[in-house]
């Protein structure tokens, strides 16, 4: 599957002067929200994950997203594993399961990004979850950005990744951007104005 290629197709591999949600600035941006907009499309990324983690055999109870941004793919991903989908919300800045939503204690949960980057909010979710009593097996997202290692790739994590290493990374491609700080961002230097696209800010 050309993952770049169909993120290129909805116009949400974004080319410009971005500010990341680490405040380091890139040159490229994903926008995942702008692939999910379509259902079918949605659907055949959703598809290709579920049967890359099937073939793992890991038991799946339940896929829980970190709202906003993993809301959509981790429905799309728990509807074509056939299991339950919630999500988890901040609220006064930390992660919190509610809405009525329950995790059993046993029950095997795996966290859903549309993007994994360093794995923050995605470790946010597990924290949550498994003070909860149910396992995290397993982490998944529609895209990687190269800071932490996913099944079948021979990227090797970076120092930034907050995953843990003795649970896998279900991914269905690599995308590694150069990113600078503020202070070297050659960018900014030409007096190029970075903006934030991503879902905290805009």
């Amino acid at each position: 599957m050309d993952v770049e290629g169909i993120y290129k197709e909805a116009e949400a591999l974004l080319e410009g002067h971005f500010i990341l949600s680490s405040g380091n600035h890139s040159n490229r941006y994903l926008q995942s929200a702008k692939v999910l907009e379509d259902p079918k499309r949605a659907s055949i990324l959703a598809e290709a994950l579920a049967k890359m983690i099937q073939e793992s055999d890991i038991e799946i109870d339940t896929v829980c997203a970190p709202a906003l941004g993993g809301i959509l793919a981790g429905y799309e991903l728990a509807r074509a594993l056939d299991v339950r989908s919630i999500f988890v919300e901040r609220k006064e800045g930390s992660m919190e399961l509610r809405r009525g939503f329950e995790v059993k204690k046993g029950e095997n949960i795996l966290i859903c990004e549309d993007i994994i980057t360093t794995g923050g909010s995605a470790m946010e979710a597990a924290k949550i979850i498994e003070e909860l009593g149910a396992n995290v097996v397993a982490f998944a997202s529609l895209a990687n950005r190269g800071f932490c290692q996913r099944q079948g790739s021979q990227i090797s994590p970076k120092s930034e990744c907050k995953l843990p290493t003795n649970k896998p990374l279900f991914a269905l491609d690599d995308f590694t951007f150069e990113m600078y700080t503020p202070e070297e961002c050659p960018m900014c230097k030409t007096g190029s104005q970075a903006i934030k696209p991503g879902s905290r800010n805009a």
